[in-house]
């Protein structure tokens, strides 16, 4: 069983109100959604207004991005002799590749993020991979580089959407762990993890300790399906577990509403705190919105540099 079964086990109603789907994806159906995935990143990342991230080519030329003052231990040869002369300091010509940041995204694709309730727009993992590929694009088009944790490294290319979902289908059962892969960031890297999170909090914990060794910055997004939030079973229902064949029958589901509702807000609570332990930030998005919402406000907090909001 998962470490919270009460919150990462899927759950099937006999009466078949809400028909959740408890299979997990194979790298083989995998390959054969992300085409349709592909598409709707564009979408999303279409509906992203250009500029929200926030980073503008400043100056003119292929390779330039800006004049900046002259720092202390910088190597002399770095300095604009030109530029400098029509001031009192020295500065130094800044590269568009020296000014872009590295990100690092990583998106679930272990067996919990298969499940599908009828109250979700698609499963888990669609939305997860969505989302991923959407703003791998945005932030491509705002300079950045890009690249899959563990997987790829960063790039910035105009395919970069289609680059990171064959990369995805290559890594095959290596892109199915629930946690990101176990090594530190370059420093001043940032990463964005996308996941529904149901594993144990103090392994995620010493995860992202490992992820920030160098003082790399990110945030995660949590990915809930509406019916792991509400709970809305009523009646003999039986919660088939994701991971395994193991099964747990309730007589009268809706007795175990509130012990439930309660175990969910201590493990996000556990969530937020490794999070905010290594200043991530935390956002939560439910599959029964519109993914471009998701979207939206990811660009703004990394526009904003992924602090803590």
């Amino acid at each position: 069983m998962a470490a919270t079964p009460a919150v990462s086990t899927e759950a099937f109603d006999v009466s078949a109100r809400l028909g959740p789907s408890a299979r997990g994806v194979d790298a083989a159906e995998l390959a054969s959604r992300l085409p349709d995935i592909v598409i709707r990143a564009r979408e999303v990342a279409a509906t992203v207004v250009h500029g929200a991230h926030g980073r503008r080519r400043a100056g003119t030329g292929e390779n330039f991005w800006q004049f900046r003052p002259f720092g202390a231990g910088e190597a002399a040869h770095r300095i604009d002799w030109r530029r400098s002369a029509r001031d009192d300091r020295l500065f130094v010509r800044e590269r568009e590749w020296e000014a872009a940041h590295s990100y690092f995204l990583w998106m679930d694709c272990s067996p919990s993020m298969g499940f599908v309730s009828s109250l979700a727009m698609e499963p888990k993992l669609d939305r997860a991979l969505t989302l991923g590929l959407a703003l791998a694009d945005v932030l491509m088009r705002g300079g950045e580089r890009v690249g899959l944790l563990g997987l790829t490294h960063p790039m910035s290319t105009r395919d970069i959407i289609e680059r990171l979902a064959q990369a995805l289908v290559a890594a095959g059962g290596a892109a199915r762990g629930e946690l990101p892969e176990a090594a530190a960031l370059p420093g001043g890297a940032k990463a964005l993890l996308i996941s529904d999170f149901l594993c144990d909090p103090q392994a995620l914990s010493e995860r992202l300790t490992t992820l920030a060794g160098n003082g790399a910055a990110g945030a995660l997004l949590m990915i809930a399906d509406p019916v792991e939030e509400t709970f809305p079973f009523e009646g003999e229902t039986i919660f088939l577990d994701t991971d395994s064949r193991a099964q747990l029958r309730a007589g009268r589901a809706q007795s175990w509403r509130d012990a439930y509702v309660e175990r969910l807000a201590r493990h996000r609570d556990a969530i937020a705190k490794a999070a905010a332990d290594v200043g991530f930030s935390l956002h939560i998005h439910r599959t029964d919105r519109p993914a471009a919402e998701a979207a939206l406000s990811l660009s703004f907090a990394l526009a904003s540099g992924l602090e803590r909001v």
